[in-house]
């Protein structure tokens, strides 16, 4: 696929990637501090009923994300331009924008946590953590301009050996700590159960605007679904579990820094300095791509190199020039964004199309320019959800993100079978590709 063509259907020529592929891609993905970190938030469920939430949150939160990837391995486009359909081309976007400052902004937020991390475990002299943060920056920026043909080879090698260390660290953690002891563990009240399966389920959830990204080169959708599926549940679960089997024996706010001493300490200095940077690695240079390749669904004559190294500077430079926690809130709150809007994007392909896209309609002047580039009612119901998200998540312990997708799906489909089946539905009916 020429380069140009970055957001044009991969054909089959282009697809390389297995279910294997899938499992390991997400695998890396799912390797991160800052999902140990997470797992340390559910502390006050304890660790039976916090590890029943992570299983649950997981079998949840990871089902719309792979059922997203569906849309790239049939269709073979990115996820920015699996917008166009339901939101317009120009509405688009909209939801285009707001993941490339979301994209940016969680690189920063990734290498600073990581270049902290390495710090912590292997000082710098002279450079300090920011040293770290450039080498990381650098590292996940090439990795990202390899591209899918090479990741193949490089995930089977790197992530597997990933894994294997985090093997070593849980042995470390579980056997410093004792089953024993984590069940007698002090239990903090204050956590409703439905809360701590809103911060798991979000986790996977978070990765739906960068899915189909990926899954457009898989050879085959159904081990695509599965490899995503597999690879993220498996690995979030259990890198969330860690997170709280940290928390609860030292009751301490970050367990990911106190895995990592309690390594240092045993003296496994040199496969923590590994699990830090490869979990960097591996998951940032999904961010770094993904901005790339979403920026190309507006400005197509930029490149997909071109992005990923402005992406590169733009978040090692972050990293460097502001503390994660002075943005990290708003980041989240742009992330929120996302989750009514994949409601409607999944029902329109799945329910409303019949998982069917008309490829001709990606033109200015297709079925998908709607009214000056805009479905009007794509954002009447992501608006409603995206409100009902902010309502639930202030005023009620039920819940967020999946009440606010479902609803968001559901309004969109009544209001385009009443108001808007025929400005693009029934001349879809002519042609299409899955």
């Amino acid at each position: 696929m020429k380069e140009r063509n970055g957001i044009k259907p991969v054909g089959q020529e282009g697809r390389n990637l297995t279910g294997v592929d899938f499992f390991l891609l997400w695998s890396g993905a799912a390797v991160s501090l800052a999902e140990i970190w997470a797992g340390g938030l559910l502390i006050p469920l304890g660790f039976v009923t916090g590890l029943v939430v992570i299983l649950i949150g997981h079998l949840i939160g990871n089902t719309p994300l792979a059922f997203g990837g569906i849309i790239g391995s049939r269709t073979g486009i990115p996820s920015m331009v699996a917008i166009r359909p339901s939101f317009g081309i120009r509405g688009s976007y909209f939801a285009t924008v707001l993941n490339l400052v979301q994209l940016v902004g969680w690189t920063g937020v990734m290498l600073w946590i990581g270049g902290k991390a390495a710090q912590g475990v292997w000082p710098l002299p002279i450079f300090g953590f920011r040293g770290w943060v450039i080498i990381a920056g650098f590292a996940t920026t090439l990795w990202a301009l390899l591209g899918h043909r090479y990741w193949k080879w490089l995930h089977r090698i790197a992530i597997t050996a990933l894994i294997a260390l985090c093997c070593l660290m849980s042995y470390v953690v579980f056997h410093e700590y004792g089953l024993s002891r984590l069940l007698e563990a002090p239990v903090k009240s204050g956590m409703p159960f439905m809360i701590g399966l809103d911060l798991v389920i979000a986790m996977p959830m978070s990765w739906l605007p960068l899915v189909c990204d990926y899954s457009r080169y898989g050879k085959g959708t159904g081990s695509a679904f599965w490899g995503t599926w597999i690879g993220y549940f498996i690995v979030s679960s259990w890198m969330y579990t860690i997170g709280l089997a940290a928390a609860l024996a030292t009751q301490s706010a970050t367990p990911d820094s106190m895995v990592l001493e309690l390594m240092v300490g045993l003296g496994l200095a040199v496969p923590a300095i590994i699990i830090v940077l490869f979990s960097t690695f591996t998951t940032t240079f999904l961010d770094i791509y993904s901005t790339a390749i979403s920026a190309l669904n507006i400005w197509p004559e930029m490149g997909r190199k071109r992005g990923s190294v402005a992406c590169g500077i733009l978040g090692t430079a972050l990293a460097l020039m502001f503390p994660a926690t002075a943005y990290e809130g708003f980041l989240l709150f742009v992330g929120s964004v996302f989750c009514p809007l994949f409601g409607v994007v999944l029902s329109d392909y799945f329910f409303l199309r019949r998982q069917r896209y008309f490829e001709a309609g990606f033109d200015r002047q297709g079925i998908y320019w709607y009214l000056g580039g805009f479905n009007p009612w794509a954002f009447v119901a992501w608006g409603i959800g995206f409100g009902l998200y902010h309502l639930l998540q202030s005023e009620t312990a039920w819940g967020s993100s999946v009440p606010s997708l479902v609803a968001a799906g559901v309004i969109y489909l009544i209001l385009m079978q009443l108001f808007g089946f025929s400005s693009g539905v029934e001349k879809d009916e002519n042609g299409g590709h899955q």
